[in-house]
Order: structure tokens, then sequence, then C-alpha cells
């Protein structure tokens, strides 16, 4: 499985990571386990609905959240950010 970033998601883990450099960590050991184990409970991967329709969350800790698409290849990482910022966006 590929892991594709948007321009927004790299925009938002730049001002995530320096605010807070351990957070980078987190996130790769995350994703490596996304792409080992989609369905860790972890993860708290869900599905989401409403203006966010087709895509999907993967929780990196109790606040920070990403927010991603299935494409051929694998994902897109769409945003990245703490769960009022991400899904309150708008």
């Amino acid at each position: 499985m590929n892991i594709h970033t948007s321009p927004p998601y790299t925009r938002r883990f730049k001002k995530l990571v320096k605010n807070n450099k351990n957070i980078s960590e987190l996130i790769d050991k995350k994703l490596a386990l996304f792409v080992k184990n989609k369905n860790h409970p972890s993860l708290r991967l869900h599905k989401l609905s409403g203006q966010f329709e087709n895509a999907w969350s993967i929780s990196i800790n109790d606040s920070i959240r990403i927010l991603f698409h299935y494409i051929d290849d694998g994902i897109l990482l769409g945003e990245i950010g703490y769960h009022d910022e991400v899904y309150l966006k708008q």
C-alpha cells in the first residue's frame, strides 16, 4: 500500500510537528501500523459521513486525527490535526 500526501496535509503536518517534535515519530508509527494492520484497535479507523462522506479517519492519539481517502494504489492523506481543527473545518 502506498501512502500519498496532499499539499494541505503536508502544510498542516509541518505546523503540527514544529510545535511538537515528538509527534512526528508517533505519526510514523501509526501509519506503519495502518499499513500492517489497518483494523488495529488503537487506530480507531472509521468511515466518515456528512461533508466528509468519502473520507476515513484514524487516530494518532486522543486528540490528533488523520483524514484520508482510498485511491487506486493506496491512500491519500488529506488532513491532519487536532479533532476540532479537522472536523469543524469549513
